[in-house]
C-alpha cells in the first residue's frame, strides 16, 4: 500500500467529518470508531417485479406439482420418508423415491408462519423475515479468502474471526449467514463448535447453524439459547437460528440436510429451503424448466418441514442460476440469473414465504465484472422482493473466495441500497416553497438556511467513490477503489470492539463448548 494511499484516507475522513458524513454519519452501535448510518429494519416500499403474469406463475406451480405427483423425490433419510408416509406422501416400497399429491402439498404449505422474527442476543438486532422487509447478511461457506497485501489462501480460524469482526461492526449486515471463511485448520469435529462460540461471543446479532448432522444442529441451538440466557421454552417460541437447506439436485434430499430440517422445527428454528439449480448442469437447460425443478425441490422440502412441526419457521431460497457451456462453471449475476431471481420472489409470494436470495457473481478479482455483476445481483434481489439477502458482502470467485475488499466494496453497496429504499420526506418543509421563494430565479441554495441546516445529513457519503476532480485525485496518488478498500478494512478492522455480555453468561457458554469438545464433538461422516 502505498504512502499517497495512506495519506488519502484522513483527508477524506475528515471531509466527510466536516460534512457529518451525510446520511452516514452516524457511529456504529457496536463502538466501531467510524461513522456509518445505524443499524435498522430496511423495507422495501414499492411493489415487486413481476417478471412474468399470475396465469405464468401458475404454469410453473402447476408444472412442479406435476413433477412432485408423477416423478417424486429421492429421500435418503430414513426417519424422513417414515414421516412423509405417516402425512399421506407416496412412498415407493423398496426404494427411497417420494411422490406427493398436490393437496397434499398445499394442505402444508398452508401450515407456514409468513413471516419470521430471529431473535438475536442484543434485543435491538433482532430482525423479521418476510413481507416486505429485508436483511443482509455476510458471505458464507467460502473455502478460501484473500486481500490485496497476503492474496489468496486457505481459510484458517485467524480470517474467520477478522471477518466475523467485520460483519459485526457493520450496522448494514443484519447478521452472519454462516462461516465467512472455513476455518480448515479446526478439526471438522470441532470446528462448528469454535466458530459457534465466536458468533456468540464476537457478535450480538443473529447467526446460522449447518446442518451436517444433527449434533451441529443442537450444539447450534443450545449455544444460541445460553448467548441469549433464554430457557429452553422460550428458546422453541423464539427462533435465533437460521439453516440453509440445500436440495442435492436434481430431485434429492440428502440424509443431513433433513436431518436439519428434522432438528430445527423441532425445536423452533428457522430453515431456510433452498435448491441449488444450475441450468444446464443440475436442472433443466431453459430457466422456466430450472423454475420448475427449484419450486418442486422447494415445495417438497418446506412442506416437510410442516409435516414435522405445523408453523415450524421455514423460508422460501431461489438460487438457479447458468453455467458457462463452454467450461461448465457456475455464472452469477448474469440475465439469467436475475430472471430466475425476479420469478423466485412471485413463487415465495404466492405461498406467503420469505424470501431467501443472494448477492453473487463469477469474477476472480475486485474488478468492473465484480462491481457490475453484484450491482445486478442486488437488482434482482430487491426487484424480486428478497427479504434474505445471503452472500451480500465479499463473494468472490463463484463462492470459492471471501475477499476482504469486496466485503467493503459490497458494503458500500448494501448501503447505497437502504439509502435508495429509505422514502422520501414529503413534509411540507422538505418542499422547499420558502428557499425556492428566497432564491428566486437565477440564484443558487448553498447558503440559505434551508441547506445549512440540512447539508450535514442531507446525502448518502460513500466509501468508496472518489468525487474529487482528476486534477486533486492525481495528486492524491490516483487511488482506485480496490486500494481504498484495502486501506479501508484494516483501519476499520483495528478499532473492533467486542459486544458486552454477562461474564456469568459467557463462562456458561464456554463451559458448554469446552465440555462438548472434550466429548469429541459431531461426527463426520454426518
Amino acid at each position: 500500500m502505498t504512502d499517497e494511499i495512506s495519506a488519502l484516507e484522513p483527508t477524506a475522513g475528515a471531509d466527510r467529518s466536516r460534512r457529518g458524513g451525510g446520511r452516514a454519519g452516524k457511529r456504529a452501535g457496536s463502538g466501531a470508531a467510524f461513522e456509518q448510518p445505524p443499524f435498522r429494519q430496511l423495507r422495501i416500499p414499492f411493489e415487486p417485479v413481476k417478471f412474468v403474469s399470475d396465469d405464468q406463475l401458475e404454469t410453473i406451480h402447476d408444472a412442479s406439482l406435476r413433477v412432485l405427483e408423477d416423478i417424486g423425490v429421492e429421500v435418503l433419510h430414513d426417519e424422513a420418508r417414515t414421516i412423509m408416509a405417516g402425512a399421506g406422501a407416496q412412498v415407493t416400497p423398496g426404494t427411497q423415491r417420494v411422490r406427493f399429491d398436490r393437496a397434499l402439498i398445499m394442505e402444508y404449505m398452508g401450515y407456514c408462519p409468513s413471516q419470521v422474527t430471529l431473535h438475536a442476543r442484543n434485543p435491538a438486532h433482532s430482525i423479521t423475515l418476510g413481507g416486505d422487509n429485508l436483511v443482509f447478511a455476510q458471505m458464507a461457506s467460502a473455502p478460501n479468502c484473500s486481500d490485496a497485501d497476503r492474496g489468496r489462501r486457505a481459510g484458517n480460524q485467524a480470517d474467520f474471526r477478522d471477518l466475523v469482526k467485520l460483519g459485526q461492526m457493520h450496522n448494514i449486515l443484519h447478521l452472519t449467514g454462516g462461516y465467512p471463511v472455513e476455518p480448515i485448520d479446526l478439526h471438522p469435529s470441532i470446528r462448528h463448535l469454535e466458530c459457534l462460540r465466536d458468533f456468540a461471543l464476537m457478535t450480538d446479532k443473529a447467526f446460522h447453524v449447518y446442518s451436517l448432522g444433527k449434533e451441529r444442529n443442537l450444539d447450534g441451538i443450545e449455544i444460541a439459547r445460553i448467548a441469549r440466557g433464554v430457557s429452553h421454552e422460550q428458546m422453541m417460541n423464539e427462533a435465533s437460528l437460521i439453516t440453509i437447506i440445500n436440495t442435492n439436485s436434481p430431485l434429492r434430499l440428502d440424509i443431513p440436510m433433513m436431518e436439519g430440517i428434522i432438528q430445527m422445527a423441532r425445536h423452533g428454528q428457522m430453515s431456510i429451503i433452498t435448491p441449488f439449480t444450475l441450468a444446464g448442469a443440475m436442472a433443466p437447460v431453459t430457466i422456466a424448466g430450472a423454475l420448475v425443478q427449484q419450486n418442486a425441490e422447494a415445495l417438497a422440502g418446506i412442506a416437510f418441514s410442516q409435516m414435522v412441526r405445523k408453523g415450524a419457521p421455514v423460508g422460501y431460497g431461489g438460487f438457479t442460476s447458468n453455467v458457462d457451456m463452454k467450461s461448465g462453471a457456475p455464472a452469477f449475476g448474469t440475465p439469467e440469473y436475475m430472471k430466475a431471481q425476479l420469478v423466485g420472489g412471485q413463487l415465495a409470494r404466492r405461498y406467503r414465504l420469505p424470501y431467501r436470495t443472494s448477492n453473487v457473481c463469477a469474477a476472480n478479482t475486485l474488478d468492473a465484472q465484480a462491481a457490475y455483476e453484484s450491482v445486478f445481483s442486488l437488482w434482482g434481489c430487491i426487484h424480486g422482493g428478497g427479504n434474505f439477502i445471503k452472500h451480500a458482502a465479499g463473494w468472490l470467485e463463484g463462492g470459492l473466495v471471501c475477499s476482504y475488499e469486496k466485503t467493503i466494496l459490497d458494503i458500500d453497496l448494501l448501503q447505497m441500497v437502504a439509502e435508495f429504499l429509505t422514502p422520501l420526506d414529503l413534509s411540507e418543509d422538505a418542499l422547499g416553497i420558502d428557499a425556492i421563494r428566497a432564491v428566486g430565479p437565477g440564484g443558487h441554495f448553498f447558503g440559505t438556511p434551508h441547506t445549512q441546516e440540512r447539508y450535514k445529513t442531507a446525502f448518502y457519503s460513500p466509501v468508496l467513490s472518489d468525487w474529487r476532480n482528476f486534477e486533486s485525485w492525481a495528486e492524491a496518488g490516483s487511488p482506485t477503489a480496490y486500494q481504498k478498500a484495502n486501506t479501508v478494512w484494516k483501519q476499520r478492522l483495528a478499532s473492533y470492539e467486542r459486544p458486552t455480555i454477562d461474564p456469568a453468561v459467557e463462562e456458561e457458554l464456554n463451559a458448554f463448548v469446552d465440555r462438548r469438545i472434550a466429548e469429541g464433538g459431531a461426527p463426520t461422516d454426518f
